[in-house]
């Protein structure tokens, strides 16, 4: 008897749960719009072409002259050898490294077509790459 009450009493549970209405916090039917005519078309002009170049913002800090401005050639007779040399589209990365910092120089082009030069440098401690002085760095590079 203990168990038909038992079932019993869990399907009364359960029945009390399911509803044929939907709950109260679901959001009431929403009217669709009535059907609009779009708006007017406008012609939109491309800009001129400048066949996607972008020129850079070049850096221009005390200490980085003989840097700034220097190609990927020019570095290497200044630094040595890159130990990274990374290229993406039309620009470079160089990196040079030494006991006391390592180097990143970025080079693009300052023209459509023309040769990447180095427009921005970063520095850092060789030992826990801390920023450092750049200026200090590339006097500490140079070979």
């Amino acid at each position: 008897m203990r168990k038909i009450a038992l079932v019993v009493l869990a399907s009364a549970t359960l029945s009390a749960c399911v509803s044929s209405s939907p709950p109260t916090y679901w959001p009431p039917q929403q009217q669709r719009p009535a059907a609009t005519t779009p708006p007017p078309q406008t012609q939109v002009r491309p800009a001129p072409s400048t066949g996607g170049f972008r020129a850079p913002q070049v850096m221009n800090l005390p200490g980085l002259e003989g840097v700034i401005g220097k190609n990927a050639t020019a570095l290497a007779n200044l630094f040595g050898p890159p130990r990274l040399s990374v290229r993406e589209g039309d620009a470079y990365k160089l990196q040079f490294t030494g006991e006391a910092c390592v180097l990143d120089v970025y080079l693009y082009p300052l023209a459509p077509g023309a040769e990447p030069s180095a427009t921005y440098v970063a520095a850092r401690r060789a030992s826990d790459a801390l920023d450092v002085d750049r200026a200090a760095c590339v006097r500490a590079l140079r070979r």
